[in-house]
């Protein structure tokens, strides 16, 4: 039996049980490690990600392992250290729209003044919502500098 939350709560309710349990340091760098592309644990991964992380515990290669990506900065959009900025910022140039979506939603939420450039470059992607959240984004920074 996995350990970690129980889902049937939201995801933020479950980053802040797994960093109740762990430590905000150790989710916040296991999120850093995700969305770098790097493997972390399954409790953190099902934390973050409920029980549709499962399937890629099964042994077979998947196309759409971007979502560990996702669901690493998932993580930090509900639980935020500063020196995820660099990393946030970097995920804004991946190669997989989801992926760049929820880097401007973690930099709108936590006001990161470094992203300012890639969300910028970000208001010209292919992807409507990934202009549109870039644009949140953009907004709520230049309100906050205000």
């Amino acid at each position: 039996m996995p350990r970690g939350p129980i889902w049937g709560t939201s995801p933020r309710e479950s980053i802040a049980a797994e960093c109740a349990r762990r430590g905000k340091d150790a989710v916040v760098a296991g999120c850093i490690e995700l969305v770098r592309g790097e493997q972390s644990d399954p409790d953190l991964l099902r934390a973050l990600a409920g029980p549709g992380v499962e399937k890629f515990y099964d042994g077979a290669e998947h196309e759409d392992d971007y979502w560990l990506r996702v669901w690493g900065l998932r993580g930090l959009l509900w639980s935020w250290d500063p020196r995820a900025a660099g990393t946030v910022c970097a995920a804004m140039a991946d190669e997989h729209w989801r992926v760049r979506e929820m880097a401007a939603k973690v930099a709108a939420r936590h006001l990161v003044d470094e992203a300012t450039t890639a969300l910028a470059d970000l208001r010209d992607d292919s992807v409507p919502r990934v202009r549109a959240a870039a644009e949140r984004a953009l907004v709520r920074l230049a309100r906050a500098d205000a």
